[in-house]
């Protein structure tokens, strides 16, 4: 299990799953709701309208027990101010929601008030009198007519009115001995002559629920199915896009076990993440390859170049062992000197491919080129004084080794010149010698590379001065180049950024 779900492929499945999921279940969820209320709202509406309705009709005169309350299939009540039921639909058996529980309708003769009263009588053969009565009622009452017409805000209703407002409640009925689920609405209406009425009338749930199931069997049968084909799609999706990389991976694994720098990993021919990867992996192999051969070369050339001063060295002390009175002293001390110079300069390399960095140290340019030019034969300084930082150590190995190389090939003269360019230190060293062919001017910076005129032994090192030199000034951000000098033979510039 953890190593299915280790792999890029399976998260990347499962994550879009569970988004897909989590947004499909919002989304079903405000489906839902939505539904629900749309329908509640029509039920509410098929309520209210049967309500008033039945209460228009109350209003217009008719009496409660002439009303026809068996049209169709919704659950009416009427109940007077009493609270009595007087009317209900035919075949109501039960009902809760409402203002009573009662189906039944009290049997009774509905109430006329006495002409006078302030309602009418619409069946008083005294018509007259009633009129007169009211004439005189309605100026009498004129003065509280703004009080009594105020229903909106709660106040007694007026004959034959009918309230704006209307109750809202949840109940159940059973009618013919089916029952269902019903969005009630309640209406008040004052009847003429005989007082106020509450009509009860409601609105079936059945489309609303039969709809909501109908959206839930839908969304619990479809939401799997469609997170069947997300998954399916975005692992097929997924394990395309990945395919490169595990070529890219395969190979890796093989290079790595076969230690064959020289192979290569495939590169897609898209132009997406996968291919820069490739790309960049290919090129690190390939830089990873360059440096491996230089360090092979570098130990064998190192091996070669230590090999040759101990072989002479041996030489000459077991001649000295055999016959002590053959043995050559200088040529000992020299083999020695020359082994322990190039066991130094192997050292410092060591350290500078390390990415050892040099400190801080403020250096005078001017003053570290006098010292190193001090006590050698036909070398000039002209220097101005400038401040760099970095190691004085490797800095005046620097100068060393140009000077080593100037001198191996000049004819009679070298110059030193340090001066300021912009923000960068110069340092100069030119000789009157032959000088270096164009095409050499990179590979003398090379371990180990002489030149032909260059390779005699006792004339030049070991062929690492210039590298040194050149990885020196690198590590102290600086260059070092080769040019032609004014005399004609070679100018090396070293420049290093000021302190």
């Amino acid at each position: 299990m953890r190593r299915l779900f280790g792999s890029v492929r399976s998260r990347a499945t499962l994550g879009a799953t569970l988004v897909v999921a989590v947004a499909l279940v919002a989304a079903g969820a405000a489906v839902l709701l939505s539904l629900y209320s749309n329908l509640t709202e029509q039920a509410d509406t098929q309520a209210e309208r049967s309500a008033r309705a039945v209460a228009a009709d109350l209003a217009g005169g008719k009496r409660y027990d002439q009303l026809s309350l068996d049209d169709d299939d919704r659950p009416v009540q009427v109940v007077d101010e009493d609270g009595r039921l007087v009317a209900a639909s035919e075949g109501l058996e039960r009902i809760s929601g409402t203002g009573t529980d009662a189906v039944r309708p009290e049997k009774r003769t509905p109430a006329v008030r006495e002409p006078g009263t302030g309602s009418g009588d619409a069946d008083s053969d005294d018509s007259g009198a009633s009129n007169e009565s009211d004439d005189s009622d309605d100026s009498d009452d004129s003065g509280d007519s703004d009080d009594d017409s105020d229903d909106s805000s709660g106040a007694t209703l007026q004959p034959g009115e009918i309230a704006e407002d209307a109750a809202i409640s949840d109940g159940s009925a059973t009618i013919g001995g089916e029952a269902a689920d019903y969005r009630f609405a309640e209406v008040s209406v004052e009847v003429p002559g005989q007082g106020t009425f509450t009509v009860y009338a409601g609105g079936p749930l059945a489309a609303e629920q039969n709809a909501v199931s109908t959206a839930q069997t839908v969304m619990l049968i479809g939401f799997p199915l469609l997170l069947g084909v997300v998954a399916g799609t975005t692992w097929l999706v997924t394990g395309r896009a990945l395919h490169p990389v595990e070529g890219i991976r395969r190979e890796m694994a093989e290079i790595t076990a076969s230690e064959d720098l020289s192979r290569r990993v495939p590169e897609p021919g898209t132009h997406d993440e996968v291919a820069r990867l490739a790309r960049t992996t290919n090129e690190t192999l390939a830089a990873l390859e360059t440096s491996v051969e230089r360090q092979r070369r570098f130990v064998a050339d190192a091996s070669h170049e230590l090999r040759s001063p101990i072989a002479s060295l041996r030489t000459q002390l077991e001649v000295a062992a055999a016959h002590p009175e053959l043995l050559d002293l200088d040529g000992a001390v020299e083999d020695t000197v020359r082994l322990q110079r190039l066991a130094a300069d192997l050292l410092l390399l060591a350290r500078l491919d390390a990415g050892e960095r040099p400190t801080d140290t403020r250096v005078d340019l001017a003053e570290l080129a006098r010292e190193q030019a001090a006590g050698r034969k036909g070398v000039s300084v002209e220097a101005e004084s400038l401040d760099v930082a970095g190691s004085r150590g490797q800095l005046g190995r620097v100068l060393a080794n140009l000077l080593d190389n100037a001198q191996r090939h000049a004819r009679s003269a070298v110059t030193v010149a340090v001066r300021r360019d912009g923000d960068r230190a110069v340092v100069q060293v030119a000789d009157d010698g032959d000088g270096v062919p164009e095409g050499d001017r990179e590979r003398i910076f090379e371990r180990f590379v002489r030149l032909d005129a260059a390779r005699s032994r006792d004339e030049g090192g070991a062929g690492l001065g210039l590298a040194i030199a050149r990885d020196v000034a690198a590590r102290h951000g600086g260059t070092l180049t080769v040019h032609d000098a004014p005399t004609g033979g070679a100018l090396f510039e070293v420049r290093l950024p000021l302190a």
